[in-house]
Formats: C-alpha cells, structure tokens, sequence
C-alpha cells in the first residue's frame, strides 16, 4: 500500500486515466496481502487524505462506513478500489500544493538530540522588579508584547505591566461583578498600538472587557450565547476566538449563516471595535470523543489556536491535523499524526505546533494519567533538512536544567519566541552549587530569597 500511495500522490495524469491502473494495482495488493491488519492499510488511506485534499473524510471513517453498510467481508476488494478511485479523482482537483505538509508518525522511536537553547534563540532573563510592594504577585506571564511584559495575578485580580528590563511600568485591579467588571479572566491579549487590553473574562465567558494599561474601561464585547474557550489576536482589526462546546459552535454558525441551524463553527474572527462576527475558519470535522478527563476529575484541554508569523496554527486533534489558517483568511492543512487517533488505545493526541525560525515544537500527549500526569513527548523538527528528532533543549549557563518547548509552554499570543519560568529557590541552591555561570549568575546573585522568579526569554532566530 505504500507503493501505492506513492503512485498516486506524485502522479500528475488526469483522474480517469488513473482509474483503471489503480484498481488493478488494488486487486494486486489485495490478492497478496489479505491478511494482512486492516488497521496499518487504513492508516495509509488517511494519511493520504489528510495530505491531499482539506474537504475529505478521513479514509478511515470513509472504508468503515462503506463496511459497516456492506458488512461482509466479500466487499472489502470493492471497498479497496472505490477508496483508490475516489482520492485519486479528489486528488486531481486538489489545486493547493502540500509540499509543506509532513507527517508525525507516534510509533516511531525518534532519537534524542541535545540542542543549545543559545544556538536557536536569543536568550535574555527577566527578573519583574519587586522593590515596589504594588508589583509583588503570585502567578506567571500571560502575555510578552515588543516592549511590555503583563502578568495576571489570580489571588487578587491584579494586571501587572513590566518593561521588557523587568521595570513596572503600570498596574490595574477591575475584580469585581459590576458592568465593567471581571470576576477572573482567562485570557489577556494586548496591543500596544491602541493600549487595548481584552480580557476574556471567567466564569461567563461570553463578553470581553477592554481597559487601557491603566486600568480605564474602554467598552465591552458581548458574544451572545457564547463559551469562548481561546482568544489571540489574529490582525489589528479582528480577533479569533475558539468554542469549546456545542451549543456556542451552533450559535457561531447562527450568526454566521441564518437559517442554518445545524452549521458548527468554532472558529470564528470578531471585531475589536464592537465584538460583531467578522469570518470564520471552516475546519474538517470528525465526531471522534476524546477522553481527556477521568474519575477523578483531572483533565486536558487541546491547545487549539496558537499565534505564528503567517497567521494562526489551528489544531483539530480529532483528524490528527494541524492547519495553517493564514492572514489572506485561506486554510492549509500542514501537519498530519499517523496512526488516527481513533485506532490508538489509549489515544495519543498531536497537540498543535510552535513554529519559531528554523524549528518547529510540537507535543504527542498520551491521554492517560501517569502519577496525575498526561505523558507527553516533545518533538523538534528543523524545517531545512526535515529531520525530527525528540527535545533535549539545555541553557549553557544553568548545567544540567532541561527544557522543552510546546504547546503548554508557550504563550498564544507571543510570535516566534517563547519564555520559561524559574523558580527562585532552586536558582539560590544551583547558584551554591556553582551550577550557574555568566548573566544568569550574576542576577541570582542580587536576588533575595522573597523576590520574583526569574524568566528566561527566548527570541528564536
């Protein structure tokens, strides 16, 4: 089947010339490896369509329908051709080049490969100043902008502004139930052109406010009927928003198209004038159930929307698929996950990608529960020479810390860079145990032992 999928996917003729060709090579293969698994076979049919057309159904879902309608094994030949011939008729009229799309296989072993964080990325540290009692936090950075640094306090409801140097810069605390209020906020996104910050705001999540840096409450983008579970800023004038369930991906689609009752759209662009529903991001869709959560109530939620250079990387783990939805409003699928998801038990999830200079980061999460954890491998791809290879991401001036770049790790929001938490404690016995070097060990040098964390920042090249 390999050879196959070979065939058609560098073949340039017309469809009806290749009908015949490809169901005899069908009988062919079939004749010589009927009992071979049907699951690895099919994994080849989805790949192949994930690779060449957007609009298809999983090759999967598309053979287990036509079985479950047959349901005998005699069809399955007639299965085999029907398949071939409708991806390669779909292939043809595929005009959108995939030569940018490639593949994460989850059962192969990747080597390991041991990657200087300075030789990727420009590395700086931030130590967010504490000499001002109105600028200590409990939390962590929920936004990097070109020149401001904002962390949300969730113990009291604090925004926090800091100069990229660690300098507070500004602060504001709107917690409260009143129209121009929030009682918690889940996401932050600011513009500094405008000095808007939109906060999507918690338990609701069906408005968001807008103040300035210094608090002053600018006005309210009210998203009726909605449950906004992603907010990130795709353009100056639009914001894309993800809905985590049902009933807010109909309503978007009621706004969207009236009189369509049935439509699911939950990717939608809104104004950041006035909240109205600008476009959307029309995605495949696969009614696939992820088990992310268990008896004990632990969880995951996808990272569905994260920010890169070209637009939005917008990922739909249920078809194994992440998509490029660029700032021209055109979707491109640019990298797919092999096996389905649905054929793997427990099930392993392709969890977005962070596109940054050379590499791309990406996660492969296991959803079952190790020790209250979901296990995750961390992949690396270097765009130029197509080699993957897992994480092992090391600071030259902290011997012997870690990192990983992912999903999880980085901001929505933050192009092209992402930044690690360090916790002040261990920095103080690192440095006693002469494990740090450079500026690294100059600044934890200052430092007391009641002061902020200090963050690596890191640019990628």
């Amino acid at each position: 089947m390999a050879g196959i999928a070979l065939f058609v996917m560098k073949t340039r003729v017309p469809a009806t010339a290749m009908v015949v060709p490809v169901a005899l090579v069908v009988v062919r293969v079939f004749i010589s490896s009927v009992k071979q698994n049907w699951e690895r076979i099919s994994r080849v049919l989805h790949v192949l369509a994930v690779k060449q057309c957007l609009n298809v159904m999983t090759m999967t879902e598309f053979i287990a329908r036509i079985c479950r309608i047959t349901n005998q094994m005699k069809t399955t030949l007639i299965t085999y051709i029907i398949a071939i011939t409708t991806l390669t008729i779909t292939c043809s009229s595929c005009k959108r080049s995939q030569g940018d799309l490639f593949c994460v296989d989850v059962e192969k072993n990747y080597p390991v490969k041991e990657v200087s964080l300075t030789d990727i990325a420009i590395v700086t540290y931030l130590h967010p100043s504490s000499n001002n009692d109105d600028f200590l936090y409990r939390g962590g950075i929920h936004t990097i902008t070109e020149n401001a640094v904002i962390i949300y306090d969730q113990s009291s409801g604090s925004f926090l502004f800091f100069s990229k140097d660690g300098e507070p810069k500004s602060r504001f605390n709107r917690k409260g139930n009143g129209p121009e209020e929030y009682y918690d906020a889940t996401h932050i996104i600011y513009d500094e052109v405008t000095d808007d910050v939109f906060v999507t705001v918690y338990p609701s999540r069906d408005f968001i406010q807008v103040y300035s840096s210094t608090g002053k409450h600018k006005r309210k983008l009210t998203l009726p009927g909605a449950n906004v579970s992603t907010v990130v800023s795709f353009d100056e004038h639009s914001l894309l928003v993800y809905a985590s369930n049902v009933e807010t991906m109909k309503n978007f689609g009621r706004m969207l198209r009236p009189g369509f009752s049935n439509e699911y759209e939950p990717f939608v662009l809104i104004s950041k004038i006035d909240g109205e529903i600008l476009d959307h991001a029309k995605l495949p869709q696969n009614n696939i159930a992820l088990r992310i959560s268990n008896d004990e109530g632990s969880f995951l939620i996808p990272t569905r929307v994260i920010k890169c250079p070209e637009g939005v990387h917008l990922c739909n783990p249920e078809t194994d698929t992440v998509f490029l939805y660029s700032k021209d409003k055109s979707v491109t699928p640019i990298i797919c996950k092999t096996p389905s998801v649905s054929m793997l038990d427990p099930m392993v999830i392709l969890n977005n990608c962070v596109d940054a200079g050379r590499y791309q980061f990406m996660e492969l999460i296991t959803l079952r529960e190790e020790d209250r954890k979901f296990p995750i491998k961390y992949i690396m791809r270097d765009k130029n020479t197509g080699e993957m290879f897992r994480q092992k991401i090391l600071l030259p001036e902290y011997k012997g810390k870690e990192f990983f770049v992912g999903a999880f790790r980085s901001n929505f929001n933050y192009v092209n860079g992402t930044y690690f938490e360090l916790d002040l404690i261990e920095l103080k016995q690192a440095y006693k145990e002469n494990k740090l070097s450079g500026q690294l060990r100059k600044l934890v040098a200052t430092l007391k032992e009641d002061d902020n964390n200090v963050y690596v920042i890191a640019k990628f090249k």
